[in-house]
């Protein structure tokens, strides 16, 4: 008899689980439970009238070379290289990102150049004594002038907070080992050799959704089975160990059904698993689980009457004069992405909370709102819109606040005590990841299962891009 796998979520981690679970001769039977109607959660591909745009960009690119090989057997020779070209916006003028020396020079000025140079001399002799917050960490390795030139106006849009109030754990995850003496030598030499400057590539020819899409269909081939539109109610406990989730049908429109299952896997966001346990964990830990924050996001696609606007994948606006925060030329990612040659795709990307001004907006006003915002970049008349659409995803980011540390371990404390649950992924465990690092967390998720011992938590961002780490992504079965 298989032994059942109940997952909850059909993002990436959770279907990495699946498909690894489903390896032919497992024992196990992994059932996916997707609360929407698509696989991919953040990573899925959306389709309005055949033009098909990421629910922000996805870049295929890891140092793990278990990630590497999975994404290659899934996606075959969907699965392209592309040359990646962007570029940050600001003061009313646009900069090579990566940063090149004669742009970069050309662009600001020499007398900026200056300036930025001596801040950086300042705080390498007075720095902040304390790195507690984003914009100490920043300034310390950047100075203060480029911190308020790059740093400052994107950050706080795309979290809705000063960077005072981030903790440095975020920057320190994202910004990687990046410092200016570093990107000066990359600028000058092309030497990018930070994960968050690599200038080339993979991506699925028809977007991010098609790798999910197709590791779908493999899991149903392979035994397992993807259930769409199955939001987790419930999940029922007996002391430590999980009995069953209830599922109930998207919008409350089916008849709630009860699961059961020998282990659970989860990338719900935290938040909402606590809420969900019945009986409910200690007051302390509900309490925690409530003070997380998250970002939400919403994305507006516009379809123009004439073809690429811009060569970029994608564009950064750090200028606060508009609220647009990344823009995607989606041809750029993918030619296949837009059906027709004569046209152009783009998506302007708005980071906000649910229910704030941006996220309440009709879908016709967030379309008027980015039309006019194209056009004030200079990157497309507004009245070369043809069309657009709207999506907006709530918890898209995992919130780095002054609390989240203090709260993120009372939970996990808890969540360490189940006996058959594990959770995996960006919101499973709070932390903003890349699409990779979610996968490798549920690969491990899997050994555990096999009976390996991996602790999660400590699964660290920068072990798996620059150290030589590599994993058997084989259910050891018989441990």
């Amino acid at each position: 008899m298989r032994k059942t796998v109940g997952i909850i979520g059909g993002g990436p981690a959770g279907l990495t689980a699946a498909y690894v679970l489903s390896t032919p001769g497992s024992q196990f039977k992994p059932i996916v439970f997707e609360a929407s109607g698509t696989v991919g959660g953040i990573a899925r591909t959306e389709n309005y009238k055949g033009y098909r745009f990421d629910i922000g960009g996805h870049r295929f690119f890891t140092r793990i070379p278990e990630v590497q090989a999975l994404w290659r057997e899934i996606c075959g020779d969907d699965l392209v290289r592309r040359r990646r070209l962007s570029r940050i916006y600001y003061g009313g003028k646009y900069y090579l990102y990566p940063l090149k020396a004669f742009n970069a020079l050309s662009t600001m000025g020499p007398v900026e150049a200056v300036r930025i140079f001596l801040s950086y001399i300042k705080w390498q002799f007075w720095p902040h004594k304390a790195e507690d917050n984003l914009e100490q960490w920043v300034i310390n390795r950047f100075g203060g002038r480029l911190y308020h030139y790059f740093f400052r106006t994107y950050t706080e849009k795309v979290w809705g907070i000063p960077g005072t109030q981030i903790t440095s754990d975020w920057a320190a995850q994202r910004i990687k080992n990046l410092s200016l003496g570093k990107a000066i030598w990359n600028a000058i030499s092309g030497a990018n050799d930070t994960t968050s400057l690599i200038e080339e590539f993979d991506y699925p020819r028809l977007g991010p959704g098609m790798m999910w899409e197709k590791c779908r269909d493999l899991i149903h081939e392979r035994g397992g089975e993807v259930r769409l539109n199955c939001g987790v109610q419930r999940i029922i406990r007996t002391g430590n160990h999980i009995e069953a989730i209830v599922i109930g049908g998207r919008d409350g429109a089916a008849r709630p059904f009860r699961v059961t299952a020998n282990e659970f896997i989860s990338s719900m966001a935290l938040a909402d698993l606590i809420a969900c346990i019945d009986p409910a964990p200690p007051q302390e830990v509900v309490h925690a689980a409530r003070q997380l924050k998250y970002r939400d996001f919403l994305i507006v696609t516009l379809i123009l009457d004439h073809s690429d606007p811009f060569p970029d994948n994608w564009i950064y606006i750090h200028d606060p004069e508009v609220k647009v925060g990344r823009i995607q030329n989606f041809r750029a990612w993918s030619p296949d992405m837009v059906p027709d040659p004569r046209h152009a795709s783009v998506g302007l990307e708005y980071f906000c909370h649910a229910g704030d001004g941006l996220w309440s907006l009709s879908n016709d006003q967030l379309i008027d709102l980015a039309s006019t915002e194209l056009d004030r970049l200079g990157l497309a008349p507004k009245a070369s819109v043809m069309d657009g659409t709207v999506i907006r995803q709530p918890k898209a980011y995992p919130v780095y606040d002054e609390n989240y540390c203090r709260v993120l371990k009372v939970i996990q404390d808890w969540l360490n005590g189940l006996e058959n649950f594990q959770t995996v992924g960006r919101n499973g465990l709070h932390r903003y990841n890349n699409q990779d690092h979610s996968m490798l967390t549920a690969m491990l998720a899997v050994q555990n299962i096999g009976g390996r011992r991996h602790n999660l938590w400590d699964v660290n961002v920068e072990r798996s891009y620059h150290e030589q780490f590599t994993l058997n992504v084989q259910l050891q079965a018989a441990e």
